[in-house]
């Protein structure tokens, strides 16, 4: 096959943004095939042209609205029984959340963590446990394989002094998908409380606080629900949240002190997203128009079997047992070819609209695409008629791949 570039017998294949790209500034945008931030609706983004000041009542009560919405997307309502749940929105990335959760969850003394791993994301929760001089320990799974609940009931048994578990429900590395309600049962089983990563998968994946023992749940604004980037959010029990006041490491990250603040006036204590509420209240009715979570994991679901269909019809090998897979994100292994070049394949890729992510595998080459945000089947197929093409301009024919 040519290295040189397009075949004049194949048209070009559709770019992400001709695709996708519908208001203003659109035609620069490119499909992002990534797991957050995420392509976005123009109206999620139209949203975003208002100013409301932080104390403002109508911030103040998209600030509620949210809380609430939030609250019933996860299965429970707000209320005041021990085991009802409150939403908690923070400033920052999911990362800012997961460090948030961990530090206000963990007491100063006796405290000790149990982390789940099996990716890169479950090791950092692991470090951040760590640096905030924490106990912790780790029950390390091969980035191949889901967590197993059978290994975790024995971990606890041979940790009496552990009293908490971090689980990541959708581990990103991969886009494996670990199985949270056998894992919480476990937990709960063994008297420890559970904190889950939730970030990939809230929004669109089941979970049901209601009849899931699960004590603490983050995720962020841009991530299934399709939000932008600028706030993070955890779902606390009250009756373990009220318990927290002396744990927090940390000022800003304090979500016992949050929950206090909003609680007694709604207001955020430090300078809240006011432009990124706004988007994701739009984003969640969105959400809600589309069908609610059943219905976008269908849509996810479909771009990603269309993704892995043509992929390996172009001759690429998926890393994961479908049986583990998750419909977020999908890791395929770089092909054994010596004309292969990530960093050129995706530049094409990119250059022609599309954006992909780099592999994060600590035993394989791999590289991930994604099949979440406002993405449909039409971009799919753009991306995957852009693929042969920059294979061909990489001088790279894959064995058993289909000519495109």
């Amino acid at each position: 096959m040519s290295s040189s570039s397009h075949d004049s017998s194949t048209p070009p294949a559709p770019r992400g943004d001709a695709v996708f790209g519908t208001g203003a500034g659109a035609s620069q945008d490119k499909a992002l095939f990534t797991p957050g931030p995420l392509t976005t609706s123009a109206t999620v983004k139209a949203a975003m042209l208002r100013d409301l000041g932080s104390r403002d009542e109508a911030f103040l009560d998209l600030v509620r609205d949210v809380r609430r919405r939030l609250l019933a997307l996860a299965g429970v309502p707000d209320g005041a029984s021990p085991s009802a749940f409150t939403a908690l929105p923070l400033q920052g990335s999911g990362t800012y959340g997961v460090e948030a959760m961990v530090t206000t969850a963990l007491p100063r003394t006796g405290g000790r963590l149990l982390v789940l791993v099996n990716g890169a994301y479950g090791a950092r929760l692991a470090e951040i446990a760590r640096v905030a001089a924490i106990e912790v320990e780790v029950l390390v799974t091969p980035e191949n394989e889901a967590i197993d609940p059978a290994a975790v009931a024995r971990a606890l048994a041979a940790s009496p002094a552990t009293t908490h578990v971090a689980l990541v429900h959708c581990e990103t590395t991969t886009g494996i998908l670990n199985p949270l309600e056998e894992v919480a049962r476990v937990v709960a089983a063994a008297g420890r409380s559970l904190l889950v990563d939730a970030m990939s998968s809230f929004g669109a994946l089941a979970i049901d606080l209601a009849t899931t023992p699960v004590d603490w749940l983050v995720s962020s604004a841009n991530k299934c629900i399709e939000g932008v980037p600028g706030f993070c959010f955890v779902l606390a029990r009250r009756s373990v949240l009220e318990t927290c006041g002396p744990h927090a490491r940390s000022v800003s990250l304090d979500l016992f002190a949050q929950w206090r603040a909003l609680e007694a006036n709604g207001q955020f204590r430090f300078t809240p997203p006011t432009h990124a509420f706004l988007a994701f209240r739009q984003a969640l009715d969105e959400l809600d128009a589309e069908g609610g979570r059943e219905a976008r994991r269908a849509r996810y679901a479909a771009n990603q079997a269309r993704i892995v269909a043509g992929m390996v019809a172009l001759g690429f090998q998926v890393y994961l047992d479908p049986a583990v897979q998750s419909p977020i994100i999908t890791t395929f292994r770089y092909p054994e070819h010596p004309a292969f070049r990530f960093e050129a394949f995706y530049r094409g890729l990119s250059e022609r609209g599309f954006a992909i992510y780099p592999g994060k595998l600590t035993d394989a080459a791999c590289f991930r695409i994604g099949s979440v945000g406002h993405i449909e089947l039409p971009q799919v197929e753009g991306l995957l008629a852009a693929v042969p093409q920059v294979l061909r301009e990489l001088g790279c024919e894959l064995e058993g791949g289909v000519r495109s």
